[in-house]
């Protein structure tokens, strides 16, 4: 891992959508009048963990977990104990194990090698999905969790997402979207009543496009890698 290689394997494209992001969000937050550091602190290095992703470089599940973190306290102080046990439980740990899958099936020094997802691990996910949802659900209901339905859809979309980019999957993006219009509702009704949260809804409007990037990039991926065995043979 050679954060500097990193940066320079992005190309141009990527380069401009990554500053973009982040100036979109910095202006947003500067824009709110907020002095919450913590939440642009979160949201600048989530939209970098989200490029390095897309390009299927190991340094962006090291930075989903340094997001991960840092948005579970945030969360906290709105009581979303969903986002906290999504992202603290679920999001941080599956990233971690994705750095250990990553390392050990690489495509080049900076791309992961794609994998296809096989009928069976689907079912399995599938199952383990309805079965971690139900049971965390019933957990957020007994904490009083602000917002209970659209909490317990993050943790299914979530989890799933997770999972997904663990198992090296391009599917992994879809439902990170999916999971990012959750969001985006759900920080939208805590902006209602704080407007110190309004540059979290601002943050995961720009996660929404660097995560259908992230879909139609490692699809190219997926392909180029396919393609080059398929010549070898």
């Amino acid at each position: 891992m050679n954060i500097y290689r990193s940066i320079k394997n992005l190309s141009a494209f990527e380069r401009i959508l990554w500053l973009s992001s982040a100036v979109f969000i910095w202006g947003s937050f500067m824009l709110s009048n907020q002095n919450d550091w913590m939440t642009i602190v979160a949201s600048l290095i989530g939209v970098t963990a989200l490029i390095f992703v897309a390009k299927g470089d190991v340094v962006g599940q090291i930075l989903t977990i340094v997001f991960s973190l840092i948005y579970g306290v945030i969360s906290y102080r709105f009581k979303y104990y969903g986002e906290i046990i999504t992202y603290l439980g679920m999001t941080a740990p599956i990233a971690f194990l994705s750095v250990i899958t990553w390392l050990k099936h690489p495509y080049s020094k900076q791309e992961v090698k794609v994998s296809e997802l096989t009928k069976k691990q689907a079912i399995i996910l599938t199952i383990l999905t309805i079965v971690v949802t139900t049971f965390l659900g019933m957990v957020l209901k007994k904490l009083g969790t602000s917002n209970l339905e659209l909490s317990i859809v993050s943790i299914a979309t979530s989890f799933m997402a997770s999972s997904l980019m663990m198992l090296r999957s391009h599917y992994y993006a879809i439902a990170y979207a999916t999971n990012d219009l959750v969001l985006i509702i759900l920080w939208s009704l805590a902006s209602l009543v704080d407007s110190m949260y309004l540059p979290m809804v601002i943050c995961f409007i720009v996660f929404l496009v660097n995560d259908l990037y992230g879909f139609i990039n490692w699809k190219k991926m997926k392909n180029d890698q396919c393609e080059s065995q398929a010549s070898t043979i």
